[in-house]
């Protein structure tokens, strides 16, 4: 086995502890949790009042900034973590602005008064009122949370080291290369985004095909932890999240397993940008086991860390980037919905061609959950929105929390960024894979959920 200059403890002390404030289950104040979360609403009690105010700055802050980017100043552009932050697309940067229109409307009840007007629809408790005040005040305490913490799974080589256990498994089962572990980690853990980074990266540079980018982004760019945590208190159901992130999981496996092996993933053709880059699948020299070899990478991983500074500097990215980048797009698309949902007929219209199957599977209140199949496809976040608002069914609320994670392309970020990308997949092969997805995750989900929620 090579040596490495990174130590072991480097490796499995932070990582551990990630472990446990990230995945473990804990009884807290007689309902199941994660530590991650008490924290979270114990700072929110403590600081409650002030965290709308604190929404209303960081949504124009995200918006005037976006705006600043754009014509590019040297404020923004000399600064790397704030380029890195603000820099956006004309479209997104006109979501933000929206949102920050929706949130000062809201938080000063502009038009609230004025009985059937739009401002009314908008500023409602039902609408606008419901996300700024029931969500967003949720988000920005885990984000900050999730985001300043979250560098202990993902810089102390617990990535590389799974990431290496896996390689074996992933050709034979997912049929894509065994490298794409840690884009499937990375995901799956950290941020769906950050995978679609990594896999357009890996494509461009030749190491993946055609095929293998487009199975990787569309398959294994996964909602993170932060978000699943997010989504589930939203319908007000923690203590069911040891069971909510086993479904997620199951489900995306047994995704990952179907999807890449029918159409549109399946006609996709092996080949590559660059030639003759793609590695072999064999273990590197010098290595007796898988086990030797990603302990190797995570220690590897350990030796190039530079300390308290750069976990500091990342947890502060993370937490910036979730903050100025999702609570913006969250206050514009969730009031957008929650408007159309509450004032149209348009996601009844639109989730019409699920009441069948959604009956067939006995869902509770299945006319209501049908209009949150496809509105999943536009934002993570709203199909949990409009279930906490409109419905009243515990194991219904379940169900369509587990759904929302596991369509997984979403426009609003990772769906955006795989058309933004070199990844060879369009807008519709997007929607053909998520409605593929979405069906195999209720014939999982619905028959679990019956079984915990009987009676």
């Amino acid at each position: 086995m090579k040596k490495s200059e990174g130590s072991t403890a480097g490796f499995l002390v932070p990582s551990i502890i990630g472990i446990l404030l990230f995945m473990l289950p804990v009884y807290y104040d007689e309902k199941w949790t994660i530590i991650v979360k008490i924290v979270a609403d114990i700072i929110a009690a403590a600081i409650g009042d002030f965290l709308p105010l604190l929404c209303l700055i960081i949504v124009t802050l995200s918006a005037l900034l976006g705006i600043g980017f754009l014509s590019k100043p040297n404020l923004i552009t000399n600064y790397p973590m704030v380029k890195t932050t603000f820099s956006t697309t004309a479209i997104w940067v006109a979501i933000r602005v929206l949102g920050t229109i929706f949130i000062w409307m809201t938080f000063f009840e502009i038009g609230a008064d004025d009985e059937g007007s739009i401002a009314q629809m908008i500023t409602s408790a039902d609408n606008g009122g419901f996300v700024l005040n029931d969500l967003l005040t949720v988000l920005v305490i885990i984000f900050l949370l999730a985001g300043l913490l979250l560098p202990l799974l993902l810089d102390f080589g617990l990535l590389e080291f799974i990431g290496a256990m896996l390689t074996k498994i992933m050709r034979p089962i997912f049929t894509i290369p065994g490298r794409a572990a840690v884009d499937c980690i990375t995901s799956w853990i950290g941020d769906g985004t950050l995978g679609v980074m990594l896999t357009n990266n890996q494509y461009e540079g030749g190491y993946y095909s055609k095929r293998e980018a487009a199975i990787i982004a569309t398959t294994f760019s996964a909602v993170s932890i932060t978000f699943s945590i997010v989504v589930l208190a939203q319908v007000d159901l923690m203590e069911y999240f040891g069971l909510y992130y086993l479904l997620i999981c199951t489900v995306g496996v047994v995704c990952a397993i179907i999807v890449p092996r029918i159409p549109p993933l399946s006609l996709k053709k092996d080949e590559y940008l660059v030639e003759g880059k793609a590695m072999g699948e064999t273990l590197p020299e010098g290595f007796n086991s898988s086990f030797e070899y990603g302990l190797y990478l995570a220690k590897e991983r350990v030796a190039q860390h530079r300390g308290i500074g750069q976990f500091i500097e990342n947890g502060f990215k993370n937490a910036a980037g979730m903050w100025f980048g999702v609570l913006p797009v969250v206050m514009c698309i969730g009031t957008l919905a929650l408007v159309l949902a509450n004032h149209t007929t348009i996601f009844d219209t639109l989730g019409l061609p699920f009441l069948p199957l959604l009956n067939l599977l006995d869902v509770p209140q299945a006319a209501e959950v049908s209009k949150t199949m496809i509105v999943g496809f536009t934002d993570m976040f709203t199909p949990s929105v409009i279930a906490a608002s409109t419905i009243t069914s515990p194991m219904a609320k379940f169900i369509v929390a587990v759904i929302s994670v596991t369509q997984l392309i979403y426009l609003s970020e990772v769906g955006g960024l795989i058309l933004g990308s070199q990844i060879p997949v369009n807008l519709a092969e997007l929607f053909i894979i998520f409605l593929e997805r979405t069906i195999i995750s209720l014939i999982i989900v619905t028959p679990v959920a019956h079984l915990f929620f009987a009676g």
